[in-house]
């Protein structure tokens, strides 16, 4: 699975022309001013999906049948977890999830990263607690990571991969 999401990200850079923009090493590709927004975008975003506002949310993806979404799946053929390709099937998961009961996502606005990778896609990083009923989940606040690569589109951001990762328990403590 790590193999084939590193494959698609190296694709969807190749396929826009961003690797050819990758600034010089040590050097950032996008200026402050930039991150900040994009950083505003993702607090949008947690509203949005707070709010369980699909349209919304519909408009903040890549429209393209390369937008992906990594969330829990309720198929047992998909496996516990999967990728969700294009924005039919993206916007669906979506409804399906916060259709599901209480979704309440928390993020660590303290730990919040947001990185340029080129002039014309960045990188966010948060951990949060997710509160959700969706496919066998209790409804109890669990901790995740949530990973999204944003594209440049004309003048705006959007969010061209949204990948949601569970947190493992830690190893049992020895007593």
């Amino acid at each position: 699975m790590y193999k084939m999401l590193v494959a698609n990200l190296t694709a969807l850079a190749l396929s826009t022309g961003a690797v050819a923009a990758a600034p010089a090493a040590g050097k950032e590709p996008l200026d402050a001013a930039t991150l900040s927004a994009i950083e505003s975008k993702f607090h949008r975003l947690m509203e949005l999906a707070n709010d369980h506002d699909f349209q919304a949310l519909h408009d903040m993806f890549w429209q393209s049948p390369s937008t992906l979404l990594v969330a829990k799946s309720a198929i047992q053929s998909e496996g516990n977890w999967a990728g969700f390709w294009g924005n039919e099937a993206v916007d669906q998961k979506l409804h399906d999830i916060g259709s599901s009961g209480p979704v309440v996502l928390a993020p660590d606005y303290s730990k919040l990263k947001v990185v340029g990778l080129t002039r014309d896609v960045a990188e966010s990083y948060v951990p949060m607690n997710i509160t959700v009923s969706y496919a066998g989940q209790d409804g109890t606040a669990r901790p995740f990571l949530m990973i999204i690569n944003w594209l440049r589109v004309g003048n705006d951001w959007k969010i061209a991969a949204e990948i949601i990762l569970p947190v493992p328990p830690g190893p049992a403590v020895k007593g």
